[in-house]
């Protein structure tokens, strides 16, 4: 794994929605620190370091204040409403040699058995819950399909986990199926499948005007 990154940080006087908006246009990001049975602490992170770091896909950070240097991970991340420009963080004490529960992304690589019969892999689950050292938080998990056939099923306990780490996630949960999908019909075929209307026997419009005349 990548070496953790380190931020180093500045620990906030004021706290409130003023402040923080003061803060945004400073280029920092409001955040804070808090778990271990310790004092949470209130920080103010640099807006682009953070940013690179959270692209990078680590988990754990350590943070660096005037005081002490703390080995945090990311628990809440908040953007503004466009989705864009983060807005607050929420960092957790870890101890580094502690075993924690965290979800793992999973990727599927390859190409199945089943493909040259007309199956596609359909992903049900891209993500499972394991429990591991702080220290040793994979980025993601890589699953090869390649010796999946037609009717085949990847389930959470098929997945080969990182030395020392447990499964959290159900074992039986469905991740993945290869599986043959039926084409979209076209227009025309669900038109010819569309039951026609039963002609009904009787009298038209015309001939009840023909009877009454004759009765006149």
């Amino acid at each position: 794994m990548e070496k953790t990154p380190l931020l180093k940080a500045i620990v906030r006087e004021h706290q409130g929605s003023i402040a923080a908006a003061k803060l945004r246009k400073e280029g920092k990001v409001p955040a804070i620190v808090y778990g271990h049975k310790e004092e949470s602490l209130a920080i103010a992170l640099d807006g682009h370091t953070l940013e690179r770091v959270l692209h990078s896909g680590h988990r754990m950070l350590e943070v660096q204040t005037d005081k002490k240097k703390e080995s945090v991970m990311f628990k809440d991340v908040q953007y503004d409403y466009l989705g864009k420009n983060i807005i607050h963080v929420d960092l957790i004490r870890v101890n580094i040699a502690e075993m924690i529960k965290v979800e793992v992304a999973i990727e599927l690589k390859g190409t199945a058995k089943g493909a040259s019969e007309g199956g596609i892999i359909q992903e049900h689950l891209d993500k499972i819950e394991i429990e591991c050292k702080a220290s040793n938080i994979p980025d993601s998990i890589v699953v090869s399909v390649k010796e999946m056939e037609i009717g085949d099923s990847l389930h959470a306990g098929d997945v080969k986990l990182p030395e020392g780490a447990k499964l959290i996630t159900k074992p039986e949960t469905l991740l993945a199926a290869c599986s043959i999908v039926a084409a979209a019909k076209s227009a025309e075929e669900l038109e010819e499948e569309q039951p026609t209307t039963p002609e009904v026997i009787g009298e038209t419009k015309e001939d009840e005007s023909e009877s009454a005349e004759k009765e006149k």
